[in-house]
């Protein structure tokens, strides 16, 4: 009796995963390169393990609330946006519904239907003008992208879940290993979680492999060495 919830909720969280795949992949690259830009800086200039893992995963923490707070905000602008556009486009298909037929079947006649079909769509639509609202709002639908199907609040966990994990990358070494010991476990745990970000960036835009590793890499690498003459400089 409880199998069939646990595989429905397996489903959904599934699925808001793959919805919610771009967000993941940029919460932790963002996450990766500015925390461990921060670190960076501080291995140049702490001598205490402990102040670095305090100073990272506070700005872990801080980075994190910070990204899902810019996601879910930017996610409901734009079905605000949209949910205005939706409404200034009835209001002006109810004051002109003559000119919203006339544009209608333009748009048809350019897609190529015939001069019977566009007579026929025409008759229809002169009898019922909003229509047009249900049509485009159908051709809206199977145009929406991944990231729009989930609520903004879903990809707002989702990319507070990945920034936070891939910030703390670079920060949990000095939590369990002595500071010079650390700072090589903090640069090779690093190499690899990009390396791999680098080949999830490749998958997802479908870019070239090699180059797209490189990118990745070359970014964080900027970033860290950034953060050291940053920190020598303060020392």
């Amino acid at each position: 009796m409880n199998e069939l919830p646990q595989t429905s909720r397996f489903c959904r969280l599934k699925e808001s995963f793959s919805d919610s795949f771009g967000e993941i992949v940029f919460g932790m690259s963002d996450g990766t390169v500015s925390i461990f830009g921060l670190v960076a800086g501080m291995m140049a200039g702490a001598q205490s393990g402990n102040i670095i893992l305090l100073a990272g995963a506070t700005a872990a923490i801080a980075a994190t609330v910070s990204m899902m707070a810019g996601v879910f905000l930017d996610l409901e602008s734009e079905k605000d946006s949209a949910r205005v556009e939706a409404a200034l486009r009835e209001a002006e298909v109810r004051k002109d519904p003559a000119a919203a037929v006339t544009k209608m079947i333009c748009d048809f006649q350019g897609a190529g239907f015939s001069q019977e079909s566009l007579e026929a769509i025409r008759k229809d639509l002169e009898k019922e003008p909003m229509t047009i609202i249900r049509c485009e709002d159908t051709m809206a639908a199977e145009e929406v992208s991944p990231a729009q199907k989930a609520p903004p609040w879903v990809h707002a966990c989702w990319m507070g879940i990945a920034d936070f994990v891939a910030a703390m990358t670079p920060v949990i070494p000095f939590a369990f290993l002595p500071v010079d010991q650390a700072k090589y476990a903090c640069i090779a745990g690093t190499a690899v979680l990009l390396f791999l970000l680098g080949i999830a960036r490749a998958r997802l835009g479908n870019r070239p492999l090699f180059r797209t590793v490189l990118e990745t890499m070359a970014i964080a690498t900027a970033a860290g060495i950034a953060g050291v003459i940053f920190g020598l400089i303060i020392t």
